[in-house]
């Protein structure tokens, strides 16, 4: 890989990872209702998937992935439940906020919850499927593994930017805490959002 198409590959990496998607707004919420601690274990969770997708895009997993509509359905399906899920949760649990008490999931739990998170997206897959290729150099060789390399890559920039997401929203958890009407708006809110992404999933084509 030249340096300039490594340049190209962080600059477009950071612009997709800072965008408005579920992703950061899963770990913004988190941080949120949950405190720094729990949005950063949740976002290295989420990270964590990023190297499942990449490997199995790499290895061409993806690709059969992607020709099966059976097996693109059953994952889209399980991750717009599992929006809905959250979505549920995060509704009852409006009535009583305080990051003392949401803050009771441990570690391995939030870690797992980031990583379901992740893994249960279908596009994800198919973004990275669509998105690796375009800066591998085939003269350079090894073609699967310059796209793990780059997974890689694409998997710290984004801890970075979702752990300092985690960070900064803990603090507005703070502020909510202090403010028990405001804060049960912001869980409504972030209700709705689950909601609407899981059901935005749910009608997602391949």
């Amino acid at each position: 890989m030249t340096l300039y198409m490594f340049y190209s590959f962080f600059l477009a990496s950071v612009a997709l990872t800072v965008a408005p998607g579920p992703d950061n707004i899963f770990v913004l919420s988190q941080g949120i209702l949950r405190g720094r601690r729990a949005a950063i274990i949740t976002a290295l969770g989420m990270c964590s998937g990023i190297t499942v997708h990449t490997t199995a895009a790499a290895l061409g997993i993806s690709a059969i992935f992607y020709s099966s509509a059976a097996l693109f359905n059953l994952v889209k399906y399980a991750g717009a439940l599992y929006l809905l899920y959250l979505a549920y949760k995060t509704f009852r649990s409006s009535s009583s906020f305080s990051l003392a008490t949401s803050s009771e999931l441990g570690s391995s739990a939030l870690f797992r919850r980031g990583l379901v998170m992740n893994l249960l997206n279908p596009k994800v897959a198919l973004f990275f499927l669509a998105f690796l290729p375009q800066f591998v150099t085939p003269a350079a060789g090894n073609v699967p593994f310059q796209m793990i390399l780059l997974g890689v890559l694409f998997m710290i920039q984004a801890s970075v930017i979702f752990s300092l997401i985690g960070w900064f929203s803990g603090s507005i958890g703070t502020v909510l805490q202090e403010n028990p009407k405001l804060s049960r708006y912001f869980d409504l809110l972030t209700s709705g959002v689950f909601a609407a992404l899981g059901l935005r999933l749910a009608l997602t084509e391949r």
